[in-house]
């Protein structure tokens, strides 16, 4: 069963289809062909291989009328027979060994462009900036790299073979047809009409049964996902609604019940009348042959006479003709799927990589730099404003804290300075050099960053610290992870450093993916540390024996803190309170907690509760 804004039934285009038809241009055309371009020797291959398979196709219809002419009718030999029959499974065999060579040579080049092809666009992707994954949906992302890509081999291997095998079959049967007996060949042809429009209405009957037996699908499937889950099966159980969602369920199974045995037998009622429809060219060719071979027609017309064995050629044929023909009569169809399939992998492959290295790159050192924002604005659009005049600077050496209220933008803040997004406005710098203009992978390259969420690759311990630095010795990553406090339990694990962490570390508690984390950036050893809420997900006692890995950590290094923590904000150099898009006041902790402002009340509400906290449970 297709799902609801799929491809619809062959011949017929979905209501999505429709709205959202690509425009067909010659460019698009062009860019298409490019991909192809470098296996155009096997395209060739290809033609020549689908030509000699069509007219090997020809050859056991003939020769099974040269059967019955030479070696059936009275007077036939058997030895000729023998022959025939051979020669006939001869051909069929090469037909079938040619066949098979022009499979793999489409499946060879169709793989070899989705190889191309993801390659580019994994490439692409990766130079995206980091606006592009937060706006743009995961699913969505991963359906344009692996299925709509990966649909670029049926369109090679399926639509295009398909046109140059069905056309290569209806020229070659319709020649030998038109050369054997022009007559029956009209007869046989004159049918192809009567095809097209039980195919249309058929169709059109059999994709409104299907949408409305999707939309049932899909409400039976949304019931079951309710119903059934952990937390509805619960919630279910808790209200005693068995009763009721059994009853639910159980109309609309019926109802989807219904609905398939109607498509069903309309796919039925279908195939019945094109097998009706299939045989009237056969019955005709043999009332049109019987009569001209028993003298009720005129065959003057006709250079030789004709035999039972041309008729029954003649018959075959046409019965090799009308499967491409109906293939063809939908070929519109599967082209405007391709060219969809195309305008889509365009799309993503034409969207700008606003944020690389400019041509003129450059690479300061940055051991002790000033880190400078000069009236900075920035928003994630013209209608979400995040900053609107922010200006700070901060020395070599300095730890500076960052606070405000949820949602204030304190994250983005120091995304900036990676340059996982650009200003609007103003400049972010670095010793005195724009960090637009910096190397992109060389500044990336001097920031560590630890964020809340963190993030661990499937695969082991090691291969996470390894992350930030391949070379690093096990010397080197014990010393790390001794620092970040989380040594001893690796060690305790059966497989020490080889530990499997699971998909996004989820083997491991929050805190020991934070240490991890941590360890991580410290093996990679920045010039400017960046810890947005990084010890968020470690209690009190935890956070303690890392905190002074941290402080050596930062000594002689610019680090940006965004404190979750009285702890952190007291260890502070000094403190920025960001407040509806603005630094709302600077100082350090007493400085700040003397004046009435956004820190005083941050204080009150949550630090100093926090605190509280802190120290009740370390009584």
């Amino acid at each position: 069963m297709q799902r609801m804004g799929g491809m619809g039934p062959r011949g017929f285009l979905t209501d999505a289809e429709k709205a959202n038809q690509p425009k067909i241009t010659k460019d698009l055309l062009r860019r298409i062909v490019s991909y192809m371009l470098p296996y155009k020797v096997k395209f060739i291959l290809v033609f020549i291989t689908i030509l000699i398979s069509s007219v090997l196709g020809l050859l056991p219809a003939i020769i099974t009328g040269r059967i019955v002419d030479q070696a059936i009718v009275p007077g036939g030999q058997l030895s000729r027979l023998v022959w025939l029959l051979l020669a006939s499974l001869a051909t069929l065999t090469a037909s079938q060994l040619v066949s098979l060579l022009t499979t793999y040579l489409n499946a060879w080049i169709s793989q070899h462009i989705i190889y191309d092809m993801k390659n580019q666009m994994y490439a692409h992707l990766q130079r995206m900036s980091h606006q592009f994954f937060t706006t743009e949906k995961q699913g969505d992302i991963i359906t344009r790299m692996n299925t709509d890509i990966s649909g670029v081999s049926s369109v090679i291997s399926g639509t295009l073979q398909s046109i140059l095998s069905n056309v290569a079959t209806v020229v070659t049967s319709v020649i030998a047809m038109f050369t054997m007996n022009w007559l029956m060949a009209l007869v046989g042809i004159v049918v192809i009409p009567l095809m097209i429009l039980p195919t249309r209405s058929a169709g059109k009957s059999r994709w409104k049964l299907l949408t409305e037996s999707q939309a049932k699908h899909d409400e039976m499937n949304q019931l079951i996902n309710e119903t059934l889950s952990v937390s509805g099966s619960l919630l279910t159980k808790l209200f005693t609604r068995e009763k009721t969602e059994y009853e639910r369920f159980e109309k609309v199974n019926g109802e989807v019940t219904k609905l398939s045995l109607k498509e069903q037998l309309s796919g039925r009622l279908f195939f019945l009348m094109m097998g009706i429809f299939t045989q009237i060219g056969p019955l005709l060719i043999y009332f049109v042959g019987g009569c001209l071979i028993m003298g009720v027609m005129d065959s003057s017309l006709f250079p030789t006479p004709l035999t039972i064995g041309a008729v029954t050629a003649m018959v075959s044929m046409v019965n090799r003709l009308y499967r491409p023909v109906e293939s063809l009569l939908n070929i519109s169809v599967d082209f405007t799927r391709s060219m969809a399939l195309f305008t889509r992998i365009f799309d993503y492959f034409d969207r700008p990589i606003d944020i690389q290295s400019p041509p003129d790159a450059v690479s300061p050192p940055l051991d002790r730099a000033v880190i400078r924002y000069d009236h900075v604005a920035f928003g994630y659009s013209e209608d979400v404003q995040i900053f609107s005049d922010v200006s700070f600077e901060i020395q070599p050496g300095q730890m500076v804290a960052v606070v405000g209220p949820s949602g204030s933008g304190k994250s983005t803040l120091v995304n900036l300075l990676p340059r996982l997004y650009d200003v609007d406005a103003g400049s972010v710098s670095i010793a005195g050099v724009d960090v637009r203009k910096f190397d992109l992978t060389y500044l990336r390259s001097q920031i560590g960053v630890v964020t809340q969420d963190t993030y661990l690759f499937n695969g082991t311990i090691r291969d996470n610290l390894l992350y930030a630095n391949p070379e690093a010795t096990q010397e080197e990553i014990e010393s790390a992870c001794r620092a970040a406090a989380i040594h001893d339990f690796i060690a305790s694990q059966p497989n020490g450093y080889d530990t499997e962490v699971g998909n996004r570390g989820l083997k491991l508690s929050g805190g020991e993916k934070q240490r991890i984390s941590i360890a991580r950036v410290i093996l990679k050893d920045p010039r400017i540390l960046i810890l947005d809420e990084a010890t968020s997900a470690l209690d009190s006692i935890s956070e303690a024996a890392i905190q002074e890995a941290l402080s050596l950590l930062m000594k002689d290094r610019t680090s940006i803190v965004i404190a979750h923590r009285l702890s952190t904000i007291l260890a502070a150099d000094r403190i920025l309170a960001i407040n509806e898009g603005k630094i709302a006041q600077s100082g350090t902790h007493e400085e700040l907690l003397a004046q009435e402002g956004i820190y005083r009340r941050l204080y009150e509400t949550q630090f100093m509760k926090s605190s509280d906290f802190e120290s009740e449970s370390d009584q």
